[in-house]
């Protein structure tokens, strides 16, 4: 044992650069194999095979049970080894602006599709928008209360970011776990806006444009608070210090790019588009 711990320091004492370089890994193999387990069974389930749904769960479950192990990994190497360097942190940085930035482009294609089909709608829509027989929501009850708990909540975590840049170990936890429960909010009020509505995502154009724009961001919400709550678990066991809180800060990224998101949902589908 004494001699694997020297071994390792020598490796570590050996490096001559700041940069970490990965060690060997299982998981991008495994991901990417659930990940494939998993589009097969669905297409599989969706044409009737029997297979399908039994597939679509098991790779589900491992592209699961890969997030946690690989995610678990990179925590060790940023809290524990050490192996986060200020240059990796910018490296970083760039990655996960790079990934908000594809999130954009996602986003901007179901806008597009929204007012491609609004602001000229076909002949088969009978010319107006929203379509006739659709019985839209009203823009100022839950979704005018979600834009306010969404708003309320990017304060919540810019709170708990400022906490932990100074050093407050208090405000960050508490900013951090109001913020959390105001996305899970956000998803039960969401969820309760799906139940009453009147249409379904098969109901024509409209049907599936503001379901398809606005469920992908109740999934972003629910990826995002999850994203937080694990920040959160890492904060009450003072993982994050003022010059080393990657995680979080990515995470406080990723809930802003939602609420910019949000804000532009509930003025173009639900205010514009359903008036």
């Amino acid at each position: 044992m004494q001699n694997k711990r020297n071994t390792f320091m020598s490796s570590i004492t050996a490096q001559k650069h700041p940069f970490h370089l990965v060690d060997p890994s299982p998981w991008p193999l495994v991901a990417s194999q659930s990940t494939l387990l998993t589009v097969t069974g669905l297409v599989g389930y969706m044409h009737g095979y029997g297979f399908g749904l039994s597939c679509f769960f098991i790779g589900l479950l491992g592209i699961i049970y890969t997030m946690f192990v690989w995610w678990r990994d990179i925590i060790r190497e940023a809290t524990y080894e050490g192996q986060h360097t200020l240059p990796v942190q910018v490296g970083l940085r760039y990655g996960m602006l790079l990934f908000i930035a594809s999130e954009v482009m996602f986003f901007f294609a179901f806008f597009w599709a929204f007012f491609a089909s609004s602001m000229a709608p076909d002949i088969a829509l009978g010319g107006i928008w929203p379509p006739k027989g659709i019985d839209v929501l009203n823009a100022f009850e839950i979704p005018l209360v979600n834009t306010m708990i969404l708003l309320l909540s990017g304060m919540t975590v810019t709170w708990a970011h400022h906490s932990i840049l100074a050093g407050h170990y208090y405000g960050g936890t508490v900013g951090l776990a109001f913020t959390v429960i105001l996305g899970v909010l956000f998803t039960m009020l969401q969820a309760f806006e799906y139940y009453v509505a009147t249409f379904r995502i098969t109901d024509g154009v409209y049907g599936s444009t503001f379901y398809m724009a606005t469920g992908f961001h109740g999934f972003h919400v629910f990826v995002g608070t999850m994203f937080l709550l694990v920040c959160l678990y890492r904060q009450a066991n003072y993982h994050f210090t003022s010059s080393h809180h990657f995680g979080f800060e990515a995470a406080a990224w990723y809930w802003h790019f939602v609420d910019v998101v949000w804000l532009f949902l509930f003025c173009a589908v639900y205010w514009w588009g359903g008036s």
